[in-house]
């Protein structure tokens, strides 16, 4: 698995070997005391190193591909570098091209690539370079599956948290989500890898479709912050775009953990 370290990474590793998976987690910054997980980057309630190895691996550079896909049955392709510019490309478009053909090499019979829901209709750079990255997939020698999931609570959140900064929230009340709770990507991506490659792109959801302003005010109640919301449509194509319900899914799975379930969890875990 690249990205073990990531945001949905430190979920999903002990996760698989819970289910038990033999996990090879690689990272640029794998735990530098050898096999298992780092419990200091672990959620307390989730640390399990069993069944667990690490090998550092950066994309960027190759460094560590071979022997991340050495005799390994799946790779679970989380590894990406959003909004960095440059090495963006460096990371999600070329390092997954030096990933895929690798694990082609290496006689890996399932590649499961992570994705963005709205990757092909938001006018973003960082969207477009996973749009490619999913083409190299396709067109690669392993057998693939694309997931595209919705933006992580966890990820709105941190969003909120710093636009709560401001005196006055500028919201664009026709803005929709769908956001996911990443305890529920990877409880599916636990039962996808040991399913057949899909050979196509499929999608995974949070339960409810959400306004921004909705979720905003959700978001100020759980924490019990004040603040007034001023209407400001977001211009242009971007904004189009967000209106249009981009970031939805019509299609795709959805599980159980909603935004609000989110909050009050997390609000009651900061207590």
């Amino acid at each position: 698995m690249t990205g073990a370290t990531g945001r949905l990474g430190r979920v999903l590793t002990p996760e698989l070997a819970r289910a038990g998976h033999a996990v090879r987690a690689t990272s640029r910054t794998a735990p530098a005391d050898g096999p298992g997980i780092d419990p200091a980057r672990m959620d307390p309630a989730r640390r399990n190193p069993a069944g667990v190895g690490w090998v550092r691996l950066d994309l960027a550079t190759s460094e560590g591909l071979g022997p991340a896909v050495e005799d390994i049955d799946t790779v679970v392709h989380l590894a990406s570098a959003p909004y960095q510019r440059g090495y963006t490309r460096k990371v999600d478009v070329d390092g997954t091209r030096r990933l895929v053909e690798a694990a082609g090499r290496a006689g890996v019979r399932h590649l499961v690539y992570l994705s963005i829901v709205g990757a092909d209709r938001m006018p973003w750079p960082y969207f477009k370079a996973k749009i490619e990255a999913e083409a190299i997939v396709a067109a690669g020698p392993v057998p693939w599956t694309v997931l595209r999931v919705t933006q992580f609570h966890d990820l709105l959140d941190e969003a909120m948290a710093k636009l709560t900064r401001l005196p006055v929230l500028p919201v664009d009340p026709e803005i929709v989500g769908q956001p996911v709770d990443v305890r529920d990507v990877a409880a599916h991506l636990v039962s996808r890898v040991t399913a057949a490659p899909a050979g196509a792109i499929e999608e995974f959801a949070g339960p409810t479709v959400l306004g921004f302003a909705e979720g905003l005010r959700d978001w100020l109640t759980v924490r019990q912050v004040r603040r007034p919301l001023l209407r400001l449509p977001v211009p242009g194509r971007l904004g189009r775009a967000f209106r249009a319900g981009a970031l939805t899914s019509a299609t795709g799975n959805r599980r159980r953990i909603s935004w609000h379930d989110y909050l009050v969890d997390r609000a009651g875990r900061l207590d």
